[in-house]
């Protein structure tokens, strides 16, 4: 873990916001992807959408701490991730990943949203909605579905018990049902619109779309969107 901040350096109640992330040249990139339009297209992709999520996210700092988790426990200090902290997600399969990520920065944090880098259409005010959430007693969590069954963000302001990531069969069209169902004893949770989060090929053209839907995209949104209608 590099550059995560001790509790002495955090207030009770702030929110740690984390991007989960893969360097390139370290480990293989959008694998499902990259079988219809290539590993470097893919690798390209994956840069152009990290770069247009971290665009956004800066936006809602100093409301949130932003951090990168990334996947390589030798890439927390790789070039790519110097624009925020970064903290190491962990070696296990995805459910230990999240709870590790979650619990580390819960435990220096009042609240946690974890996100990925493969719904760049994100805006400022989809996160600030999911914070909002967040501070509202009504709700303990936040959740916005992805449109494969997936999410593409969740939230917390109450510790998350393993057993409840460990539960989740991750990658299937019933993701996000199978959280929702394991997080319904310890509370309720607050709903974000559903977005594209793209793993394969056909989910290009639904996120050339919705980047298009989107009056005001940040410069490296209008990147990614130039370099989609060029494919």
């Amino acid at each position: 873990m590099a550059g995560v901040a001790t509790p002495a350096q955090t207030c009770a109640m702030s929110v740690a916001l984390a991007i989960f992330v893969k360097t390139p040249g370290l480990s293989p990139l959008k694998t499902r992807l990259a079988a219809s339009i290539g590993s470097e297209c893919a690798e390209r992709f994956h840069q152009l959408a990290a770069a247009a999520t971290a665009e956004v996210v800066a936006t809602l700092q100093p409301r949130i701490t932003a951090y990168w988790a990334v996947a390589e426990a030798n890439g927390v200090d790789h070039p790519c991730w110097q624009q925020f902290p970064t903290i190491w997600q962990g070696s296990a399969g995805l459910g230990a990943r999240l709870d590790h990520v979650c619990a580390q920065l819960q435990a220096r944090h009042g609240a946690v949203v974890l996100i990925g880098a493969d719904a760049p259409q994100i805006t400022s005010e989809l996160l600030s909605a999911a914070l909002r959430a967040l501070e509202d007693d009504a709700a303990e969590f936040a959740l916005g579905r992805a449109n494969d069954g997936g999410f593409w963000l969740f939230g917390t302001r109450v510790p998350v018990p393993a057993a409840v990531w460990q539960s989740v069969c991750y990658s299937q069209p019933h993701t996000a049902d199978d959280l929702l169902a394991a997080l319904a004893p310890f509370g309720a949770v607050a709903t974000l619109p559903t977005l594209t989060d793209v793993d394969v090929a056909d989910d290009l053209p639904l996120l050339a779309a919705a980047l298009a839907s989107i009056p005001d995209l940040s410069p490296t949104q209008c990147t990614l969107r130039d370099w989609l209608q060029a494919r």
